[in-house]
């Protein structure tokens, strides 16, 4: 049975504390609006004694768990086979952009698609729903208009004051005929 936070598990808790260090410290240059020229290059991991395996073991776990099939290919082929494509591709003056390049997407890239993909399904219901707003307001309108049409021909009253039935036979008899 392995501890809650241990390296087993896959949740070093040395390596987090190591992460909530440098997300404090990012944040505090950001507040200074200070941004370094290198981030991640400019300093050196340099781990106290005894905490020293569990960085290295949590390290090790994280390179192996974003490691894919594609990561296997030495790079030498890779910079070879761009190499190919370029030198048979030297007429276009953009840069050639290989599959490769769409197969692994970066998580940036990801994450814009994403957003693109909800944005678009929120257009898509936003506007559905503006239709259906529409088709709501024509029918109330029409139906207003209906009902007046027959409030007018109803309330229809003779000199005296008396209810025109002549107008309101009509009226139900015109019913009749548009229900059959």
């Amino acid at each position: 049975r392995s501890v809650v936070g241990s390296v087993q598990e896959g949740r070093g808790f040395a390596f987090r504390r190591k992460q909530k260090i440098e997300r404090q410290y990012r944040k505090l240059l950001k507040k200074r609006r200070q941004v370094p020229s290198q981030q991640d290059n400019q300093f050196t991991d340099t781990y106290p004694e005894h905490l020293k395996h569990l960085y290295l073991a949590e390290e090790e776990k994280l390179k192996k768990r974003h490691r894919t099939p594609d990561d296997s290919v030495p790079s030498e082929e890779k910079l070879n086979k761009a190499a190919d494509v370029s030198r048979t591709c030297t007429f276009s003056s953009r840069p050639v952009v290989t599959q490769e390049k769409f197969k692994n997407k970066t998580s940036n890239q990801k994450a814009k698609e994403e957003y693109e993909k909800i944005k678009a399904e929120r257009a898509r219901k936003k506007e559905e729903a503006e239709k259906r707003k529409q088709q709501r307001e024509e029918a109330q309108r029409l139906y207003k208009q209906k009902k007046m049409e027959a409030y007018k021909i109803l309330s229809k009253k003779t000199k005296k004051g008396q209810p025109n039935l002549n107008l309101q036979v009509e009226f139900l008899l015109q019913k009749i005929q548009q229900n059959t």
